[in-house]
């Protein structure tokens, strides 16, 4: 049961921090510093990993009539076209094309993390997988969101809209989001919303762009983590995981909303500066532990 507990702390923790732009990776890193599951360094690995995949299926359920690009019946848009299918996508006899044109554009974003994961993966976290790095990384990209939004004041977002991003755009918005897959601390999301702002993205398209391009990120680092896992659980390791990735979906559907609507009227730098506090009460308190 102490175990179950731990996990729907590491769940809450994750549902918040991962659509917040304060890095998940590097508060899942630093929770687990202070709170300590009593499972095998095999699975906590795994575990940090896979149970972000309750944080993404609560973004699929609540953005699901904008990421699935099929339907039942035209409803007369232009960019809606009939195709023929096999299988079970015989049912849907037309696609939102501007959406499956999306969906592409995901995937341009997703090539420069894809390369680095394949070439370095294990290497990665053996090198940067430390409150070292996740605090440095902390007050360095909570600078550059305050200097970011400040220089943003003045200027008028130039994509307003999630189909006015080009395929250029999202090539470049990950190769922002390849420095949060190398440095832990970064924040996948913090990386991408400030290069989608640096690039002229408004910030709820430059949030939502990030909120889609965590899907397959999430979903492909989770299944690479359960392969070198393997099947085994534990019914122990089953519930933990369970519990965890239940909490975060449930924690995230709050935070999604929470996030979608304070950017409307607000900018990030309230989250920069938490970064930096948070960042250097990490090293404070690890120079003095030490």
């Amino acid at each position: 049961m102490l175990e179950i507990i731990k996990s729907i702390i590491f769940g809450i923790v994750e549902g918040i921090t991962e659509w917040l732009p304060i890095s998940s990776t590097g508060h899942m890193i630093l929770l687990d510093e202070f709170i300590k599951m009593d499972v095998s360094d095999k699975f906590r690995e795994m575990y940090l990993v896979v149970i972000q995949l309750g944080a993404i299926m609560a973004v699929v359920l609540l953005f699901w009539w904008r990421i699935w690009p099929f339907c039942k019946e035209e409803n007369f848009k232009k960019h809606y076209v009939k195709h023929k299918a096999a299988g079970f996508l015989d049912n849907f006899k037309f696609i939102k094309q501007d959406i499956f044109i999306m969906w592409f554009k995901i995937v341009a974003a997703c090539v420069p993390a894809i390369i680095v994961e394949v070439a370095f993966g294990d290497n990665l976290e053996k090198w940067f997988y430390n409150y070292k790095t996740v605090a440095i990384m902390l007050i360095l990209i909570g600078i550059v969101f305050i200097i970011v939004e400040e220089k943003n004041k003045k200027n008028i977002p130039s994509v307003n809209k999630i189909g006015q991003i080009t395929y250029t755009t999202a090539f470049w918005i990950g190769m922002f989001q390849l420095v949060a897959a190398v440095f832990p601390g970064t924040s996948r999301s913090g990386a991408t919303i400030i290069g989608g702002l640096i690039l002229g993205l408004s910030r709820t398209v430059a949030a939502e762009f990030t909120f889609y391009l965590a899907i397959p990120v999430m979903f492909g680092a989770s299944l690479i983590k359960i392969i070198k896992f393997g099947l085994g659980f534990s019914a122990l390791e089953a519930g933990i995981l369970l519990t965890g990735m239940i909490t975060a979906f449930i924690v995230s559907l709050f935070v999604i909303k929470f996030l979608m609507g304070y950017i409307k009227k607000h900018d990030f730098k309230v989250f920069g500066w938490y970064r930096i506090i948070l960042g250097v009460l990490v090293l404070g308190y690890f120079a003095l532990a030490g």
